[in-house]
């Protein structure tokens, strides 16, 4: 059941904000109450759904205030990750990077029948890529820490119609320089540009939240 809830948030079949009502849940997915408490208790580790009093699960909110934190968060925690993975990365972690980016390079990004979004599997390639560049890093409570902040902002970039579109981005240009400075051995480098790939990404998504900015995530995303 975690599979196909995590996918039915991220596809937009359940929407942020949507109460997320155990009976209905089981009935949905044809399983136990105690299947659906532990998969939706996976989903709020990952941060895609949220726990208030007296109301129980929902689907996690957008919000600028949300979006500004976990910026700051992912700008200092990845940037931080990405340099010591590159530092410590072996061969074996330069090939999952080349080979995850090639991968992401010859993947569809959007297709004739959702023009608006990324495709499941340019997504998933996506994910995998990013996460592959990370994971040189021999700290494991950092990585850790590290890719549940990348999962969070997942729900931001499904629900962005124009994330990857925008005319003056080239989205794969900042991946190739990405890798490029990953496998050149440049941590001080690969960090700026990790953190100006996330700061711009935080740019666009804020515009899918709907409520007022606040300071923080302006100061955060520029």
């Amino acid at each position: 059941m975690h599979r196909k809830l995590r996918s039915d948030i991220l596809a937009g079949r359940l929407v942020p904000g949507a109460r997320l009502k155990f009976p209905e849940l089981c009935e949905r997915y044809g399983v136990s109450v105690g299947a659906a408490r532990e998969a939706l208790t996976r989903l709020a580790a990952d941060g895609l759904v949220k726990t208030q009093a007296h109301q129980g699960y929902m689907v996690t909110p957008l919000s600028h205030e949300d979006l500004a934190d976990l910026t700051r968060a992912r700008v200092e925690i990845e940037s931080l990750v990405l340099r010591m993975s590159v530092t410590e990365g072996d061969m074996q972690w330069e090939s999952r990077a080349v080979a995850t980016h090639h991968v992401l390079e010859r993947t569809p990004f959007v297709s004739e029948a959702d023009p608006d979004h990324p495709t499941d599997d340019w997504a998933a390639a996506h994910a995998a890529f990013h996460l592959a560049l990370l994971g040189g890093c021999t700290n494991r409570r950092l990585l850790d820490v590290a890719q549940a902040l990348r999962e969070e902002a997942e729900l931001y970039r499904q629900w962005s119609v124009s994330f990857g579109q925008e005319p003056d981005r080239d989205l794969a240009g900042e991946h190739r320089a990405l890798l490029e400075a990953a496998v050149g051995r440049q941590p001080d480098l690969a960090a700026q540009l990790l953190r100006e790939h996330i700061a711009h990404t935080a740019r666009l998504l804020i515009s899918v939240a709907t409520d007022e900015p606040v300071a923080a995530a302006g100061d955060h995303a520029n």
